[in-house]
């Protein structure tokens, strides 16, 4: 039998006070290990742009493809190895994809660290400052978001395929409008997705599976923050270059 996190009490108000505290706790794992993806990611970028050589060879030319689909491939297959109840491979799971990410971003850092290095750096304050509020924004809100889920994912599926279709086009203007589009829709996203994070939360978690659901929770709000930081930082760059 799994052992409750809280023993039962006499009192409503202080039950509802403990509950408060271990969804409180819960959350604050939750965004610590987001944090730290996005920290691992950083320093595997920085490790990449301060040596061009490796950058090319691991990043550049087709390898960039390996990447992406490496990328996608484990968007799909993470969430599974999370939940799995196997906390080692939880841990790796999530940490490859940070690391992943770190390696696939790194020529597109690198070429606007050469170009304006404040650009990165006000993309990166911008993108904290959008996710923060919109994650806060679904952790506060008492609506229900869960049925915009269905829309929000058509969205960014479209989304998606306008961005393949411009990788041919190479419009600019089609670029701009479509990281501002996706900028909003993931800002939306986050707001859901942080309820949804909120809800999964049970106070009789085994101690595996309540650490799974943290990553997991991590892994979601992860994939977001690099999505707003990614477009945020196109968005800057094309209105610095115009």
């Amino acid at each position: 039998m799994v052992e409750p996190r809280y023993r039962t009490v006499a009192q409503p108000g202080a039950r509802a006070r403990e509950l408060d505290e271990g969804l409180r706790a819960y959350m604050v794992r939750v965004y610590n290990y987001m944090a730290l993806g996005v920290a691992v990611t950083s320093l595997v970028t920085l490790f990449m742009v301060n040596n061009p050589a490796l950058m090319v060879s691991v990043a550049g030319g087709n390898m960039v493809w390996v990447l992406f689909i490496g990328v996608i491939g484990l968007a799909f297959l993470a969430p599974r190895l999370i939940l799995s109840g196997n906390s080692a491979m939880a841990h790796a799971a999530y940490w490859g994809y940070a690391v992943l990410w770190g390696l696939l971003i790194s020529p597109m850092v690198y070429r606007y660290l050469t170009l304006d290095p404040g650009l990165v750096f006000r993309a990166l304050a911008i993108t904290a400052a959008t996710f923060g509020a919109t994650s806060l924004a679904g952790y506060v809100t008492k609506r229900d978001l869960s049925g915009l889920g269905g829309f929000f994912m058509m969205a960014l599926i479209g989304l998606v395929i306008a961005l393949v279709v411009n990788i041919f086009l190479q419009s600019v203007g089609l670029s701009l409008v479509i990281s501002m589009l996706v900028v909003l829709v993931v800002s939306a996203i986050t707001a859901y997705q942080t309820q949804q994070i909120k809800a999964m939360y049970v106070e009789g978690d085994a101690a595996v599976l309540a650490q799974g659901k943290a990553i997991f929770g991590a892994f979601i709000l992860y994939g977001s923050f690099i999505t707003l930081f990614i477009h945020i930082l196109n968005i800057l760059g094309i209105m610095r270059s115009e």
